[in-house]
């Protein structure tokens, strides 16, 4: 079976850039925005593997910086789930639009 090249696992990883910038931009649940934020983060991971693998296969930066992306990305989703959550305790919605009188 022909193994994927790079060319290959960047049109997945843009597919999945651009899936997650579509559905940031046109839903208003904050759950669905969280998820399209966490889908470019794993594209940007997905680029970090794929030009350490093809580009500089002895080195491990890609590799570093993917842990790394993914420790933070896990410390933003717990964070915005608890945000979410009080947003939901105080006015019994997850929709943007009602979290914009939080502004002031």
């Amino acid at each position: 079976m022909l193994a994927p090249g790079l060319y290959h696992i960047l049109f997945i990883s843009a597919a999945l850039f651009f899936i997650g910038v579509y559905g940031f931009l046109t839903r208003r649940n904050l759950i669905t925005m969280l998820m399209s934020i966490e889908l470019i983060l794993n594209s940007v991971n997905l680029n970090f593997i794929a030009f350490n693998k093809y580009l500089w296969p002895q080195k491990m930066d890609g590799l570093f910086f993917t842990v790394f992306i993914i420790a933070i990305a896990a410390a933003e989703a717990a964070l915005a789930i608890a945000i979410i959550i009080n947003l939901y305790r105080s006015h019994q919605s997850i929709d943007v639009g009602n979290a914009e009188d939080l502004k002031y």
